[in-house]
């Protein structure tokens, strides 16, 4: 089906520096990937071609929220999976916690604690002021931000539709499952085909 760009939002799920630049908490970690590392460059054109449609681009930001004395609150699954996350990473307004460079401005931008945007976040309300009824979803990862983002837009009868390129997970094969997966609940583009369909 084809696009009204005004109603369109390019939904990018945590490209945020903690991620994806050598400084950030992952790549200190050297928790890296080359399939994450190559999307920011792969999904600017859809974004450039969003801005000039008037469509919206939305940023999501996994956050961790300073407490007493700026250390975060972790989730304890999380702090087991990723030991070397620390004070300062992923704190709102800093340097880790932005958009990735690259793709830069966001129209809207959601501060996101758990797997789904939606989870305690100000992103329906948002999505529905601005009158966007249709997402294109791409980022990190697949099987995690990106799924449980997509199935909850699914159950608020937005409509998604997944960039099978222009998201990423830590391995392939999770990845392409995970797509396989979404399959059910979103239609799957590229981002060259979502590129035709604007």
């Amino acid at each position: 089906m084809p696009l009204n760009p005004t109603s369109t939002g390019l939904l990018i799920v945590d490209l945020q520096n903690d991620f994806l630049h050598p400084d950030g908490a992952y790549g200190r970690a050297d928790q890296t990937s080359a399939a994450i590392s190559a999307l920011p460059d792969r999904i600017k054109p859809l974004a450039d071609r969003i801005r000039e449609k008037d469509g919206w681009i939305i940023s999501t930001q996994f956050t961790l929220v300073p407490g007493k004395g700026g250390e975060p609150f972790i989730s304890p699954h999380l702090k087991t999976l990723r030991p070397f996350l620390k004070k300062g990473d992923f704190q709102p307004g800093a340097w880790g916690h932005q958009l990735h460079e690259a793709l830069q401005p966001a129209d809207l931008s959601i501060s996101k604690f758990a797997f789904s945007a939606f989870y305690q976040t100000h992103l329906e309300w948002a999505l529905r002021k601005a009158g966007v009824d249709t997402l294109i979803v791409g980022g990190i990862v697949t099987n995690g931000g990106v799924a449980s983002t997509v199935r909850d837009a699914h159950v608020r009868d937005i409509r998604t539709i997944v960039l099978s390129d222009g998201c990423a997970a830590f391995s392939q094969e999770v990845h392409d499952r995970a797509i396989g997966d979404l399959s059910t609940v979103s239609e799957i583009a590229t981002c060259a085909e979502a590129l035709e369909m604007l």
